[in-house]
């Protein structure tokens, strides 16, 4: 597995609009779900933004900033994957702070957040909304 995929002709863009910023925003089709192996981090450079996926079932992938919120470094794809109770998360890989996969609720330090991003499977390809 490469260390980060790159978007290419794979990543085709579907439904999606320039935002204020001149951003890219909707639906990006990153890569085969099959491309991402389970329970591993990637980091995927969509719509000019650095987010670190996680397969955590055959077809349920979650997207978050690859940016640790503590720290600014860009290292949240080697984080490491858990739960607590049914609520799938990522710890920070420098700082060991926990993250909720679903809604980037830090369970450390209320103040802190990591940024999300909406997921699907679609024809095999994972889709990140950004």
């Amino acid at each position: 597995m490469t260390a980060t995929l790159e978007l290419g002709a794979l990543a085709a863009e579907t439904g999606t609009a320039p935002n204020a910023a001149g951003l890219v925003t909707g639906w990006h089709r990153v890569c085969a779900v099959e491309e991402l192996e389970l329970s591993w981090g990637e980091a995927a450079l969509i719509a000019g933004r650095q987010v670190a996926l996680f397969r955590t079932g055959p077809s349920e992938v979650f997207a978050v900033a690859h940016e640790d919120p503590a720290t600014g470094a860009h290292v949240m794809a080697r984080g490491i994957l858990g739960s607590r109770g049914s609520r799938p998360t990522i710890a920070s890989p420098l700082h060991k702070e926990v993250y909720d996969l679903e809604t980037g609720e830090c369970f450390g330090t209320a103040a802190v957040r990591l940024e999300t991003f909406s997921t699907r499977v679609s024809d095999g390809f994972v889709e990140v909304e950004a």
